[in-house]
């Protein structure tokens, strides 16, 4: 009888198997737990807003006089520091550990809703709820979509589709749960029971978080490389000869823009509603209708993406977003008729739900392909940050927009000039995911032409 020419496991061989296949879902699973918990909250920051907004017009609260940019600097600053933070989270998870920095986010993000459930003045929302809320939730997420992508190859936009589907999930459980919450117990306490469910989700999938094995032994020979210049504050500097490339800096410009547009309409949804005749509370289920379609649409198109090419992908998305804000959100601000800017309103949450998100699901996928593995930390947290700080300028704008139009534009008509901004935005979003696709193609074969070359 023929001896087999495989080789014969040991028990710790098949255990180590059986790891290798068990680890990437545990970290798939944790990951979307992450992304639903600190990301979703953060998402569905417009009931706060329309909440707060309404407070305003009263006497003797903490906005009482506040304006909507005013207000809306809680949420921009929440989500702006959740990637401003990248470049530090991610040398602080090759440093130390992903589990050690998310454990760390998940006191910070807990901490931070308890101390605005105290809060008694505008700015102290935003140092907690806007400023504080964002480190947590920034040393919760990036670790997620920095060690995750590691975990796969074939199925990276899969992977990545399902766990920042995270964000849409919780866009649609968290808003519901906030309504009733706050209608029942008053906004504080809702901060206060927030504040401990998320800090067992968050804590809990931490102990998840890890790096696989290639990668590790490679962080672990940088780190001993650099172990005397290894420090809390020092950051992944991007490689030059990464940084000046085309593609790089085709995707920053890309990055800025669609991240500048992309929180308008998701802080808005609840505010731009009650102007079209909608109450408190209905209000609150269009952000709940735009996180559902965004968790359906990141699953279904990070699956494509694997078939399409993810560029490819990113720049169709990315086109169809601009012309749902041109072609539906802004005829709906300018209808005359509150049953067909109603229609129009709805079908424009449902769609960009699904191509908007998708740029967030399929930018990290994209960056392993164009730069690689050996690149992608660094370049993943320092794109990131431009995101962060593009958020911080175009959300603001865009409230300020909506603040001068009311002086002059009654209901949803004081909303026509932040729909164009976001239009154009996203417009120019698009044409830089061209041009990086263009440059990803010219790279490609010039590649092709030095090893033909080489061969020869």
């Amino acid at each position: 009888m023929e001896r087999s020419l495989e080789p014969i496991l040991t028990s710790d061989d098949r255990r180590q198997t059986r790891s290798d296949r068990v680890q990437p879902i545990l970290v798939l699973i944790a990951s979307t737990a992450l992304v639903f918990t600190g990301c979703g909250i953060n998402f569905t920051f417009g009931v706060y807003q329309e909440l707060y907004d309404s407070m305003s017009k009263l006497p003797n609260t903490p906005f009482t006089g506040a304006t909507p940019a005013q207000i809306d600097l809680i949420g921009t600053l929440s989500i702006a520091l959740m990637t401003i933070g990248a470049p530090f989270t991610t040398a602080w998870t090759k440093q130390y550990s992903p589990r050690a920095v998310v454990w760390s986010g998940g006191i910070i993000y807990s901490l931070a809703l308890v101390l605005a459930s105290f809060s008694q003045t505008l700015w102290q929302f935003i140092l907690t709820q806007g400023l504080l809320l964002g480190i947590g939730t920034c040393m919760a997420y990036m670790p997620s979509v920095t060690v995750a992508p590691t975990w796969f190859s074939i199925h990276r936009g899969l992977a990545m589709g399902i766990i920042l589907s995270g964000t849409g999930v919780g866009g649609v459980v968290w808003p519901l749960a906030f309504r009733s919450l706050i209608d029942r117990v008053g906004f504080r306490n809702c901060l206060r029971v927030t504040a401990a469910i998320s800090f067992v989700i968050i804590t809990t999938s931490a102990f998840y978080m890890k790096w696989p094995a290639n990668q590790l032994t490679r962080i672990q020979a940088e780190n001993a490389a650099n172990a005397r210049r290894l420090s809390w504050l020092r950051i992944p500097l991007v490689d030059w000869r990464v940084a000046r490339t085309r593609k790089f800096a085709a995707h920053a410009l890309g990055a800025a823009l669609q991240s500048a547009a992309y929180y308008t309409p998701v802080f808005f949804f609840a505010s731009f509603a009650r102007t079209l005749g909608y109450s408190q509370a209905s209000s609150a289920n269009f952000i709940a209708i735009s996180n559902a379609a965004n968790a359906l649409g990141k699953i279904v198109i990070g699956y494509a993406a694997d078939r399409m090419g993810r560029l490819n992908t990113l720049f169709l998305t990315t086109f169809i977003s601009a012309i749902s804000v041109l072609a539906m959100w802004l005829p709906s601000s300018l209808s005359t008729s509150q049953s067909n800017g109603s229609a129009l309103f709805i079908v424009f949450t449902i769609f960009y739900g699904i191509f908007a998100s998708a740029y967030v699901s399929l930018f990290p996928t994209s960056l392993v392909e164009l730069f690689g593995v050996q690149n992608f930390v660094s370049v993943n947290g320092v794109l990131y940050m431009v995101r962060g700080f593009a958020t911080l300028l175009g959300t603001p704008l865009a409230g300020l927009l909506i603040r001068s139009s009311q002086h002059e534009k009654a209901g949803p008509r004081s909303y026509e000039n932040t729909s164009i901004m976001v239009g154009v935005l996203l417009v120019a979003a698009t044409l830089a995911v061209m041009w990086a696709r263009i440059e990803a193609t010219l790279n490609f074969e010039t590649g092709q032409g030095h090893a033909k070359k080489w061969l020869m």
